[in-house]
């Protein structure tokens, strides 16, 4: 499963991506209202990178800020949640066929040492981040990278935590996508990736929906 997020950033950075992921996964519901002082307490820090993130995350449409009414939840709907990930995936197919047609073989040779890393790796997120950025960076686009940074953010940073099952599925699809990308085969490669990023996005989007029907018959 891709995650392009990238690993550390600023204060910001890790409370905006900390906050999306509560929102994305459904940990603060929609209509929740948050309190700039408890979050601020909570990461330890100033006001002004908390309130920077959550002006973030409003721009997303993922909260709401009102002069009057405070910060608000909107969050994401399960279908929303699909919807995401079927627009990073056909960035990320796009990535993988112009990757096909101009990684050298040495970024190849690169590529699969990386992917290999990921088997067994103490921190699976960050191996697998590596993976994406190496064969992103591969298709020799910046645009195509500027959106799918944007893009990605629909992703929760602790997707294996939460589907630890889609992490085997995850590895045979990146060998599959590399042995396209190694036959300079750019229609199985641009493929194999689409597949790959809506196969992570149907997951969450069943769990999302599985919650969803948790709460509305929960007393």
């Amino acid at each position: 499963m891709p995650d392009f997020k990238a690993i550390g950033g600023t204060v910001r950075q890790r409370a905006a991506s900390e906050l999306r992921d509560r929102i994305i996964t459904g940990q603060l519901r929609p209509g929740s209202r948050l309190d700039l002082d408890l979050i601020t307490e909570e990461f330890g820090t100033s006001r002004t990178p908390i309130r920077e993130a959550l002006i973030e995350l409003s721009h997303e449409g993922l909260v709401s800020i009102a002069p009057r009414s405070g910060i608000t939840v909107i969050g994401i709907t399960w279908e929303d949640a699909v919807d995401n990930f079927a627009v990073l995936a056909t960035l990320a197919g796009k990535a993988a066929e112009w990757t096909a047609a101009r990684i050298t073989p040495d970024e190849l040779a690169e590529l699969r040492s990386v992917a290999d890393a990921i088997t067994g790796s103490a921190d699976v997120v960050t191996a697998n981040w590596r993976f994406h950025r190496a064969l992103n960076r591969a298709s020799r686009s910046p645009r195509l990278l500027t959106f799918v940074r944007h893009a990605v953010r629909a992703v929760p940073s602790n997707y294996f935590e939460l589907f630890p099952e889609q992490e085997q599925r995850s590895l045979a699809e990146h060998a599959a996508l590399l042995d396209a990308i190694g036959r300079r085969d750019g229609r199985a490669a641009r493929l194999i990736a689409e597949e790959h990023v809506l196969h992570a996005g149907e997951a969450l989007g069943e769990w999302l929906q599985a919650r969803e029907r948790e709460q509305l018959t929960a007393p």
